[in-house]
């Protein structure tokens, strides 16, 4: 198993493809499975291409769970707390992605993301395991 970590500059949608891809032993072909120790962001598939596409998805979620709703209770390490963990149940904390001859079988379009739904910067941690066939 190897760990991967990736600071954060607040929230946002970072591309993570290229690190994961890393973890890929290049003669070998299975699963990879990723998964996220952190209840505040997630893991995604989505489209990598268009950096509108990012801006979207992070509009959409800000729409969903916005900081201002009036019956939020758990603020303990700020306004945006709670509406992190709700933001995240929303994605997955594991994605599981097949590879081929080291090769991730993504689509022509689709990126790997973390997901960051705090404000302030960040360190996580990503656990990756690659089952070969």
């Amino acid at each position: 198993m190897k760990t991967l970590e990736i600071s954060t500059d607040g929230h946002g949608f970072y591309d993570i493809t290229d690190q994961i891809k890393k973890s890929i032993d290049p003669s070998t072909s299975g699963i990879c499975v990723t998964y996220i120790q952190h209840t505040s962001c997630a893991l995604t598939i989505n489209e990598n291409y268009d950096p509108s596409a990012k801006r979207d998805m992070e509009k959409f979620l800000n729409h969903l769970a916005p900081e201002n709703l009036a019956f939020i209770e758990h603020t303990a390490e700020g306004p945006d707390d709670s509406p992190s963990h709700m933001k995240s149940i929303l994605l997955n904390q594991n994605l599981v992605i097949p590879y081929e001859n080291g090769k991730l079988l993504l689509g022509t379009w689709q990126g790997i993301f973390l997901a960051e739904f705090r404000t302030a910067p960040h360190r996580r941690k990503i656990l990756i395991k690659c089952l070969n066939d």
